[in-house]
């Protein structure tokens, strides 16, 4: 039993809908006191996190919805908005590690297991913009230097920078910038009405329109579903 810490994006679809299900196993414990593996550390390491659980699930489904998948299986719990699990079985980093050892002639995530930080950091970079702007500006000016900042403690910043809520500024900040590379002739140019959309519309055509013209930059973003997935988006 897992809910993993790293966005969905890096699951492959046995992992992905594994862990739907599992979260769903939680959840039963919690709200309704099933036994089953509610010894488990990973059920006791979310015992008191009702909100991040309900949220973790939100995003489980947008990744989901990415690859044709409909959950109709909504989780309504309650806890502290904002408070996630101080500790993981596993640091993100090792979570990386682990699935790269479990992928190994496998069929892979959306997003490729990263090789390096730099990789890390590009396929964060339009997430943690949404949040952040100083911050994005700050990994990406440290990443330019020598002796730059090592894996695992960038691994672990961008899992919990991801676990803050986006503003609605941010989210149209980020998704203007994902649009830029689908608004060319070759992904169906710009639309007329493209001025009047929302933030959420302009993000939904971007999803689309990678999707169909299957845009690498994009599809290796963890951007294009994380954004969707927080109950405020515009």
């Amino acid at each position: 039993m897992r809910v993993w810490d790293i966005h969905p994006g890096y699951l492959n679809r046995q992992s992905l809908l594994g862990e739907h299900r599992e979260l769903h196993g939680i959840v039963a414990i919690i709200s309704q006191g099933k036994k089953g593996y509610a010894n488990h550390p990973e059920t006791r390491r979310w015992q008191s996190y009702g909100w991040a659980l309900q949220q973790r699930h939100r995003l489980l489904a947008c990744e989901m919805a990415l690859r044709g998948f409909t959950d109709r299986s909504p989780v309504a719990l309650t806890g502290s908005e904002g408070n996630w699990p101080a500790v993981y079985l596993d640091e993100p980093a090792a979570q990386y590690r682990l699935l790269g050892q479990k992928y190994q002639h496998k069929e892979q995530g959306r997003i490729p297991l990263p090789r390096n930080s730099q990789q890390l950091w590009a396929q964060h970079k339009y997430s943690v913009l949404a949040r952040d702007p100083g911050l994005y500006q700050k990994i990406g000016a440290s990443l330019a230097r020598p002796g730059n900042r090592g894996f695992a403690p960038l691994a672990r910043l961008l899992a919990e920078t991801l676990r803050l809520p986006p503003s609605p500024g941010g989210i149209g900040n980020a998704a203007q910038h994902l649009w830029g590379y689908v608004s060319g002739p070759d992904c169906g140019g710009k639309p007329p009405e493209l001025a009047s959309w929302s933030p959420a519309e302009l993000l939904r055509e971007t999803q689309q329109r990678t999707m169909a013209n299957q845009v690498t930059y994009l599809l290796h973003s963890t951007a294009l579903s994380d954004l969707a997935a927080w109950p405020d988006s515009p």
